[in-house]
């Protein structure tokens, strides 16, 4: 099989709608921008936005592509990593805790967005040659980010998902799991998942549901002695 998805429940068509999707926020984000910006056709655009694309078009349900996450984090970490310039003048030492106290305020402020560590560095790396000097959060990054999650609005409402991304209501089942079963396993675990705790809820209900099926149906079909 050629394409093996590592996401579970990807199928080919989402990823090949995801391409199609990023081209087109993309496309509009870099024109509409540049208009807004009054720099005529010019795009107006900065290198995260394009990690950022791909996780609101490919994975419209992760929390880290959500409409809050998206904008806050990448214009949060844009003003941290201005402040990091200010305070440290050295390079290699700046880019580290530009990166690192991004995610602290991003996580911190319930924002976190991969996008927004490639930000910050960024800040550090073009130190003195940034435009619009402490507008930069605002423009071109909010902007940026803004526009980018409204056409992910437009663009999943006319391909009919849900974004931002509200949990699908799993159909009631008896489940072996109580609420404090799962925060006992996640605890144990020691580790974060890319998946809001509503969608974790919803799936196993719906796997217990589909099991129980399946254990019916196999009860029907087995010989009587």
């Amino acid at each position: 099989m050629i394409f093996r998805p590592i996401l579970a429940g990807a199928a080919l068509r989402d990823r090949l709608l995801a391409g199609v999707g990023a081209t087109v926020g993309i496309a509009l984000t870099g024109v509409l921008a540049a208009v807004l910006a009054g720099q005529g056709s010019l795009p107006l655009l900065v290198a995260p936005i394009g990690a950022s694309a791909v996780l609101v078009f490919a994975v419209p349900a992760s929390p880290l592509a959500q409409p809050w996450p998206v904008i806050g984090g990448n214009m949060l970490s844009a003003l941290w990593g201005l402040l990091v310039v200010q305070c440290v003048p050295e390079p290699v030492a700046a880019a580290a805790l530009a990166v690192g106290g991004a995610i602290v305020v991003m996580s911190l402020l319930r924002c976190l967005h991969p996008p927004g560590g490639a930000v910050a560095l960024g800040v550090v790396l073009a130190a003195g040659h940034l435009p619009n000097g402490w507008r930069y959060p605002w423009l071109p990054v909010g902007i940026d980010s803004a526009l980018l999650v409204f056409g992910a609005m437009l663009f999943h409402r006319l391909s009919r998902r849900a974004y931002p991304h509200r949990p699908a209501a799993a159909a009631p089942a008896p489940s072996p799991f109580a609420a404090e079963d799962m925060d006992a396993a996640l605890a144990e675990m020691h580790e974060s998942f890319d998946i809001a705790r509503a969608d974790l809820d919803a799936l196993l209900a719906a796997a217990a549901r589909h099991a129980a099926i399946r254990r019916e149906r196999s009860a029907r079909s087995s010989p009587r002695r």
